[in-house]
């Protein structure tokens, strides 16, 4: 005997859902569903799950697609910030900045050294880094940077 609601029950039969595995062994909400979708279809029409179980999956399937969308929001938010952080550092080009590195003493010291030097270009790495070209032909970050001079 099968545990199968029949399709009178307004439920139509399905056998055999495949869950595919997520990246990384982490469920979506796909996946969520898919299984407590099946866990409806199959349960025993005698002994229904019980209300409470029920609540508790629909408000962890809630909570996790609440996380989702958040997760999607913070994503376009760092982006558009790595975007305006390439605009803002490019209004250095053409600029005198002073900067510093840290440069080794001796084996067990170091000495921060400040250099000025005009700014030729900006550019921004894949993680989101800038940089800039200074007129000696050296990249630094703008972390290095501690000083605009005016025009």
């Amino acid at each position: 005997m099968t545990n199968t609601i029949h399709s009178s029950f307004g439920i139509a039969e399905q056998h055999n859902v495949p869950v595919k595995e997520a990246q990384g062994n982490i469920m979506g909400k796909d996946d969520f569903l898919k299984i407590l979708i099946t866990q409806l279809q199959n349960q025993d029409p005698l002994n229904p799950m019980e209300d409470k179980e029920f609540i508790a999956q629909m408000a962890n399937f809630s909570s996790l697609e609440q996380m989702t969308n958040m997760n999607k929001t913070l994503e376009r938010f760092i982006t558009s910030q790595q975007s305006s952080a390439l605009v803002q550092n490019s209004e250095l080009i053409g600029r005198k900045v002073t900067w510093e590195r840290e440069v080794e003493v001796d084996e067990h010291r170091t000495q921060t050294v400040t250099e000025q030097h005009g700014v030729l270009s900006v550019k921004q790495e894949k993680d989101g880094t800038i940089r800039v070209l200074l007129d000696n032909n050296r990249w630094v970050t703008n972390k290095q940077i501690i000083e605009i001079h005016g025009q």
